[in-house]
């Protein structure tokens, strides 16, 4: 693995390491930071393998288990995975492989159908590969048996799109996101009567909550996020002693290049300055 002079000085005090395939798993960074002030982080955007919904399960347990040896590799002493759809499908796995503790994001379908008893329906919203996963039908049958509901009161709803939409920088644009957020919701409530919370079931989409708050302000929103920031100080407990540093590093491919992604991260306004990297195996 490739790195330059900028890793080198980074105060390892039990330092966590964020990643996925994208622009996506920054949200997860931000929530981290706000919760846990003095943690050291290591954020990872494997650019070069986006996006994760395009790869087959043995493709994704293959790169995400590079992703988890790079960050180990810079010093994380844990690891979340701020990936739904590989979170769901192959994290036990991951977990097997690695190390040091792995951490994943899953859509709390049990929460939102406990919200929206006795009889309205929840929409988990996520990449396709996720969607269409026998993972995902596995996870929603626990979670609805958990409560008591039946299974057909959770919708398993394709987000490509909006994914994108993020991933591109283009939700930034007031006007297209809003556009977009409503055709999607107008689509799903189309095919689908009693629809009454989303879940934001990929990293990407709580960026477009704004959105949605705005198109559809009747609509629970339940962010995967919110559990893995509650449970964190349990695996890593906050680590307190650290100094609040952040670290960011990027793989690149000739279809996602270091420039692009400095330009997302520029019109986001995010302080932050990607080093690039090249993982074991991966893409150069």
């Amino acid at each position: 693995m490739g790195t330059d002079r900028a890793l080198a000085g980074l105060p390892h005090a039990g330092p966590v390491g964020v990643f996925d395939g994208g622009i996506g798993s920054f949200d997860m960074v931000r929530r981290l930071r706000a919760a846990y002030p003095k943690q050291d982080i290591i954020y990872l955007a494997d650019r070069a393998s986006f996006p994760y919904g395009s790869l087959t399960e043995h493709e994704l347990l293959e790169s995400v288990s590079r992703a988890v040896d790079a960050l180990v590799g810079l010093g994380a002493r844990s690891v979340i995975l701020a990936s739904n759809a590989p979170s769901v499908t192959i994290l036990d796995q991951l977990a097997e492989r690695s190390p040091v503790p792995v951490l994943g994001v899953k859509p709390p379908i049990a929460e939102a159908l406990r919200a929206v008893q006795p009889d309205g329906r929840v929409a988990v919203l996520g990449a396709g590969m996720m969607i269409d996963s026998s993972a995902l039908a596995g996870y929603v049958a626990s979670e609805a048996a958990n409560v008591g509901a039946d299974e057909q009161r959770v919708v398993r709803v394709r987000a490509d799109e909006l994914i994108d939409l993020v991933e591109s920088g283009e939700f930034l644009k007031p006007a297209v996101a809003s556009e977009q957020v409503r055709g999607f919701l107008a689509r799903l409530r189309a095919t689908q009567e009693g629809i009454r919370a989303l879940t934001l079931s990929s990293t990407h989409l709580p960026w477009l909550a704004g959105e949605f708050k705005r198109v559809a302000p009747e609509l629970q929103l339940f962010d995967p996020a919110d559990d893995v920031v509650a449970s964190f100080a349990s695996v890593n407990g906050g680590s307190r002693e650290g100094r609040g540093e952040l670290l960011c590093v990027a793989t690149a491919s000739e279809r996602h290049t270091l420039e692009e992604f400095q330009g997302i991260i520029e019109a986001l306004e995010l302080d932050i300055k990607p080093n690039l990297i090249t993982l074991v195996g991966g893409e150069p």
